[in-house]
């Protein structure tokens, strides 16, 4: 089951679900828009390594806007922070979004109850596309939990992403041990 607007409303009113910037107009009929923040970022090294930390250039979009090109990686932030308390978040992209053949996320479109931060995006287009900061990117929408939380994802000593900043984060992989 989706929340609906309605149950958005409430829960926001709740304080369980955190939206900043809110906008009214950004809420959907069982979903919320978020866009794109204002930076940009890419793996310095062209061959990455699962075990090592691998580290990431950033770049501001400008205002006239960035052409993002196949074959590249890119991770984007959202420029919305969210926290989601009591319900699990899921990150999609807009239909507009993939119909210019981008996609926002590979595999992490799902975040966990007590997500605390801007949500990375793992951009890559199809073809030559620009974009700009500011532009609607994605939704998200929440689902309810069956049950009891014992640890929240922000209350996790090894949670690898709570409090996500307004740039993108790389992979944290390199952490596990494997």
């Amino acid at each position: 089951m989706i929340l609906s607007d309605t149950r958005i409303l409430e829960e926001i009113d709740k304080g369980t679900i955190v939206i900043t910037p809110y906008r009214r107009e950004c809420l959907g009929s069982n979903s919320y828009d978020v866009h794109l923040g204002k930076w940009l970022a890419t793996y310095r090294n062209h061959i990455l390594d699962a075990k090592k930390h691998n580290e990431i250039e950033y770049f501001e979009i400008p205002d006239e806007g960035f052409v993002l090109y196949p074959h590249v990686f890119y991770l984007g932030v959202t420029e919305e922070y969210t926290e989601t308390h009591a319900h699990v978040p899921f990150l999609e992209g807009k239909s507009s979004t993939g119909r210019l053949g981008i996609d926002i996320h590979a595999t992490a479109g799902k975040g966990d109850v007590g997500f605390c931060g801007h949500w990375t995006l793992e951009i890559s287009v199809k073809q030559p596309v620009r974009i700009y900061k500011g532009m609607p990117v994605g939704q998200l929408i929440y689902f309810p939990v069956d049950g009891e939380i014992e640890i929240k994802y922000n209350q996790k000593q090894n949670a690898k992403y709570s409090r996500q900043p307004d740039r993108p984060i790389e992979s944290m992989m390199w952490k596990n041990k494997f």
